[in-house]
């Protein structure tokens, strides 16, 4: 899709050119992917007994519930990643804050099982708090951000809204929010948010890393019911395989270098097309998580019958 004349402008570029991702930004994503493995329990229901006063939900329904959840949390996380490239954490004022948005996000993560079970209002409470963050830092680089708060805020009160209807109904606040939020930067435009090369692609190749690692513990966690034997071995090698043969994939074979300069000159469309080539890269981490999940899970052992 060709964007607007005024949105086609090179992003300016951050005043930090050597700034590297910092420890509290990789606490930051350590946990945002604890939200990541949350999303397995919501596509998990689709294969499962629901609980007692709920409807049964479809595999292709908890599908949808994943796409609706996963979107609107990847584009605040892509928000902070932007936010922390032009306002690093290196205040204590500013650590505080990003501390109280990474509380926002956890709270979202306690959500996620029952967004759509009746906690959907606490899930928009906690994206309420990322947003108000995010604003409260965004404006001591640019105020290009009052831009952006309108959109933001209006998905959140669409979640809201959407916490206090029974599905199928609420899905439609989800879709109206998912649509008004990675639909805003083609009016908001770009204009005002300066942007560090080096830093987004080095903090994008971390989260992965952290995903593949959160995908093991996953696993173990998954497993601490089973008899070690042939076939969970084979199990859980066959997923490291899984998860080496994708991070050799994502971190050896791609010219970081060639990348970094990419990026640094990167046009809008392309900038955008990056954000959505992310959330595959990331949905796809999602799905070899829940086929781990899924594979251990039906070799549980059903438990045993009352005397």
């Amino acid at each position: 899709m060709r964007l607007p004349s005024w949105f086609a402008e090179r992003p300016a570029t951050a005043p930090e050119p050597d700034l590297r991702v910092s420890t509290l930004e990789l606490f930051f994503d350590l946990v945002f992917v604890f939200t990541i493995t949350q999303l397995t329990a919501l596509l998990v229901a689709g294969m499962e007994t629901p609980p007692p006063g709920h409807p049964a939900v479809g595999i292709g329904e908890s599908a949808l519930q994943v796409v609706l959840v996963f979107g609107v949390m990847w584009w605040m996380y892509a928000g902070y990643v932007w936010l922390l490239n032009s306002v690093p954490p290196v205040r204590p004022a500013r650590r505080i804050l990003v501390l109280l948005g990474m509380a926002g996000f956890l709270v979202m993560a306690l959500a996620i099982p029952s967004t759509f079970m009746g906690g959907g209002v606490a899930f928009a409470v906690g994206y309420l708090l990322l947003i108000l963050v995010h604003s409260a830092l965004y404006a001591q680089a640019t105020r290009a951000i009052v831009r952006v708060v309108p959109f933001n805020l209006a998905a959140t009160a669409l979640i809201g809204v959407a916490g206090f209807l029974e599905t199928p109904y609420s899905y439609l606040p989800w879709i109206a929010a998912l649509v008004l939020l990675w639909g805003s930067p083609y009016f908001i435009g770009q204009q005002g948010f300066a942007l560090g090369a080096a830093h987004v692609v080095e903090r994008h190749g971390l989260l992965v890393i952290v995903v593949l690692g959160e995908s093991m513990l996953a696993l173990g966690i998954g497993a601490k019911d089973l008899p070690v034997d042939l076939g969970l071995g084979v199990a859980g090698v066959l997923a490291l395989s899984l998860a080496g043969d994708f991070w050799f994939r994502r971190m050896l074979r791609l010219p970081w270098a060639r990348v970094k300069g990419v990026v640094a000159v990167v046009a809008p469309a392309a900038a955008l097309a990056g954000l959505w080539a992310g959330l595959a890269e990331l949905a796809i981490l999602v799905a070899l998580l829940v086929a781990m999940l899924l594979a251990l899970h039906h070799r549980t052992p059903a438990p045993a019958a009352p005397a």
